[in-house]
C-alpha cells in the first residue's frame, strides 16, 4: 500500500512540474501550478474509482477505445473531399472523433469477460452439441448395471472404453482363479451387450499414457484430455479423481440415492433371512439390497413379519435400517395369579357351619349361585373345610 501512495505522489509532482515548465495557461505561475495539481488529482480519483474493476473489463475498454479511435480516424480520412474550412464539416470530424472512442470504451468495458481464455476458446469451437464423454472403469463394467442404465436412457453421451481397460479386463478373464475368470467374462459380455444397444454410442479409445503405470491414473489423464467423466464403482478412484478436478459418476452413489426413504416409527414387512450378530437379532434384506437388522426376531427366521423402524444409518457404503419385532403374544400378558386369588377369595368369604351327614349345610355367600336339590330347596356346595369336619369326627 505504501508504494501506491508513493507512486501517486510522484505522478502528481511530475504533472505539476510539467505545468510549471510548459506554462499552458500563460505566464501566471500560480495558475499553472494549480492547473497541473488539479489534473493530477482528477487522474488519481479516476484511478481510485477503477480499483475494484476487473482486469478483463479494463482490457475490454482499452481495446474498444482503440478500435473506436481507429474507426474515427478512418472515417475522417474518408471525408477528405469535404471542405475542412466549413464549420459543419469541422464539427462532424470532432463528433466522429469523440463518438466512436466513447462507444468503444463503453461496449468494451461491458463485454470485457469475452477476453477470458475460456470465452476466447469457445469462439473457435464447433457450434454443434458437445459430446459428453463417459469413460468406463473396469469395476463398473464387471458390475453390469451400466447396461441397464444405458438401456433405460439415463446415461447419455458417448461411452469411451480405453484400450488399457480392455487389456485389464482380458487379464481378469484369463485368470487361473475361476471366480475372477467368470467376472472377466461377464464384463466382456456386458460390453458386447452395450455395443448392440441402438441408443448408446460406444467408442474404443487407443489413447495411452506410457509415463503413467497405474490404470486409475491413466483414466484420470484420459478424462482430463477428453473433458469427460469417469464412470466407476471404485471408492478410492472416486476420491482421487475428485481431488484432481475430474468429475466422477458413481453407480453405487446413484443406487443409494434411489433407495426409498424410511423414517423411524414406520411399519414395514420383511423376510427374516438369518441370525444377527447380537443376541436375539435377525437380519433381513430389502429388494434393493439394504440390510435390515431386527431385534427380537431370532425365532422368526424364514418368516415374513411386520417390524417397527427404530433408526436408519446412512454410510458411504450404503444404508442400514434397524427395527424391532413386536411379538403379538407378548403385547397383552394376563396376570398369572389373578384366578387363584379370586377363587381363594370366594372360598374364604363363605361361612363354615357344622352339618351332619343328613343335614343341609348353611347358605353360602351371595356370590356363588346355589344348586337346587331334588326337593327344590337350594343347597350350597360344601366348602372343603366343612366337608372335612364329619370325616374327622368319624
Amino acid at each position: 500500500m505504501a508504494w501506491f501512495i508513493l507512486a501517486r505522489l510522484l505522478f502528481t509532482a511530475a504533472v505539476v512540474y510539467s505545468a510549471f515548465l510548459l506554462r499552458p495557461l500563460g505566464p501566471s505561475l500560480v495558475a499553472n501550478l494549480l492547473f497541473g495539481f488539479g489534473l493530477a488529482l482528477l487522474a488519481v480519483v479516476f484511478e481510485w474509482l477503477l480499483r475494484d474493476t476487473a482486469v478483463t473489463h479494463m482490457a475490454g475498454a482499452l481495446v474498444g477505445g482503440a478500435v473506436g479511435l481507429a474507426l474515427a480516424k478512418g472515417i475522417g480520412a474518408a471525408l477528405f473531399w469535404a471542405d475542412p474550412g466549413d464549420a459543419r464539416v469541422a464539427f462532424l470530424h470532432s463528433f466522429v472523433l469523440l463518438l466512436f472512442p466513447y462507444l468503444g470504451l463503453v461496449v468494451g468495458g461491458r463485454k470485457g469477460e469475452w477476453l477470458e481464455p475460456t470465452r476466447l476458446m469457445s469462439l473457435f469451437r464447433a457450434t454443434g452439441p458437445e459430446r459428453g464423454y463417459k469413460i468406463l472403469d473396469t469395476s463398473v463394467i464387471i458390475d453390469g448395471r451400466i447396461a441397464d442404465l444405458c438401456d433405460t436412457g439415463f446415461i447419455d453421451g458417448t461411452l469411451v472404453i480405453p484400450q488399457f481397460v480392455l487389456k485389464e479386463l482380458q487379464l481378469v478373464a484369463d485368470s487361473a482363479d475361476s471366480m475372477k475368470r467368470n467376472r472377466g467374462r461377464r464384463g466382456l459380455d456386458i460390453l458386447q451387450k452395450v455395443q448392440k444397444m441402438t441408443g448408446a454410442e460406444v467408442i474404443i479409445s487407443d489413447a495411452d499414457f506410457p509415463e503413467v503405470r497405474e490404470v486409475d491414473l491413466k483414466l484420470i489423464e484420459l478424462a482430463r484430455t477428453l473433458g469427460g467423466k469417469i464412470v466407476t464403482n471404485d471408492f478410492n478412484l472416486n476420491k482421487v479423481a475428485q481431488l484432481r478436478g475430474v468429475q466422477v459418476l458413481n453407480i453405487n452413489e446413484l443406487a443409494n440415492a434411489l433407495k426409498p426413504v424410511v423414517l423411524p416409527g414406520e411399519i414395514m414387512k420383511v423376510f427374516i433371512l438369518k441370525e444377527g450378530k447380537e443376541y436375539n437379532q435377525g437380519v433381513a434384506y430389502l429388494d434393493d439390497g439394504t440390510m435390515v437388522v431386527v431385534d427380537n426376531a431370532r425365532k422368526m427366521i424364514s418368516k415374513t413379519i411386520d417390524i417397527v423402524v427404530t433408526s436408519v444409518l446412512q454410510t458411504t457404503a450404503g444404508k442400514m435400517i434397524f427395527g424391532r419385532y413386536l411379538d403379538p403374544s407378548q403385547s397383552v400378558q394376563p396376570h398369572s395369579d389373578e384366578r387363584p386369588r379370586s377363587r381363594s377369595h370366594v372360598s374364604s368369604s363363605a361361612p363354615s357351619a357344622p352339618s351332619g351327614p343328613s343335614g343341609p349345610s348353611a347358605p353360602t355367600a351371595p356370590t356363588v349361585a346355589p344348586a337346587p336339590t331334588a326337593s327344590g330347596t337350594p343347597v350350597s356346595e360344601p366348602s372343603p373345610r366343612a366337608a372335612a369336619t364329619p370325616l374327622a369326627g368319624k
